[in-house]
């Protein structure tokens, strides 16, 4: 296993400290935020669908 240098550490450190200033900011995000009607998840996955459907083409073409 190769030695660790101090660029791979200050990562791992940056890494951990994103982690934990993070972490406690979501789960209240996710606790508190709005829940989404079936018309607003329609009109999320309807242009994720075709964009799925148009690259299928684009890949069936080659």
């Amino acid at each position: 296993m190769d030695d660790l240098n101090w660029m791979q550490i200050v990562s791992a450190l940056a890494l951990v400290m994103f982690i934990v200033i993070l972490f406690p900011a979501t789960l209240d995000k996710l606790k508190n935020s709005p829940q989404g009607t079936s018309q607003e998840w329609m009109s999320f996955f309807f242009p994720i669908i075709v964009v799925f459907l148009f690259i299928t083409l684009l890949v069936a073409l080659v």
